[in-house]
């Protein structure tokens, strides 16, 4: 065999190793961002959807997902009602006087409540001989927010046309319930293949509780 038939690629011409690899440094920013956005919608609907397989995605973890989400979450509560409604006998909405705007507090509450949430339910799950990393964790239980970001757009929805009406009060009542099953249901899902069958529920109760605690928020928020 002779050397020239020996010689690599990179002496003959041919592209290198490091040439053949993709690579996504010259690709517009829009390119980029579009990509970013279809696999954050394709995680969203993998991992929050009930019964998708949920271990597939922990190789594949990121925290954007769960950022937006909410962001997007403590944006709709901290917009909604600063106060109890007060109403006349003509069934009108009476602002009280000196109502404080709690929006900020709001928004600072519910960041603070997903994330340190999501920490302390990942810190239960890996104390219970959990096989999963902390910011995998996070990332799971951060896209299953995603069936509450949809409850709280509907209710607070109907906490702001100041309906007062039983229909109104079922609206957003169901809303939120049915957010608060999916979003259960969708890390119950995740949680059952990372923890042990015998400590499962250990791991399932926090989980429930940190979901509750973001219902419960949308449902006095969307009270108009």
């Amino acid at each position: 065999m002779s050397s020239a038939s020996m010689a690599s690629p990179a002496a003959a011409g041919g592209p290198s190793v490091e040439e053949r690899e993709e690579t996504t440094l010259d690709e517009p920013v829009s390119a980029t961002l579009k990509r970013e956005f279809q696999q954050i919608a394709d995680k969203m609907w993998k991992v929050a959807m009930p019964g998708s397989d949920s271990k597939t995605e922990l190789r594949n973890w990121d925290l954007w997902g769960p950022l937006i989400l909410c962001l997007v979450l403590a944006i709709i509560l901290s917009s909604g009602p600063t106060h109890p409604g007060i109403y006349n006998k003509a069934g009108e909405l009476v602002k009280p006087v000196g109502a404080k705007d709690d929006s900020a507090a709001v928004f600072a509450s519910v960041f603070l409540i997903i994330w340190c949430g999501s920490a302390v339910v990942t810190v239960n799950a890996v104390l219970l001989g959990g096989t999963v990393s902390f910011f995998q964790s996070i990332c799971i239980l951060g896209y299953c927010v995603f069936p509450l970001n949809v409850a709280a757009l509907v209710a607070m929805a109907v906490g702001w046309t100041a309906c007062t009406s039983t229909t109104c009060f079922l609206i957003r009542f169901s809303s939120v319930v049915l957010g608060l099953g999916w979003a259960t249901r969708a890390s119950n899902g995740f949680m059952s293949q990372v923890v042990p069958n015998k400590r499962s529920a250990l791991a399932i109760y926090p989980v429930y509780l940190f979901y509750m605690a973001l219902a419960w928020i949308i449902l006095i928020r969307s009270s108009p």
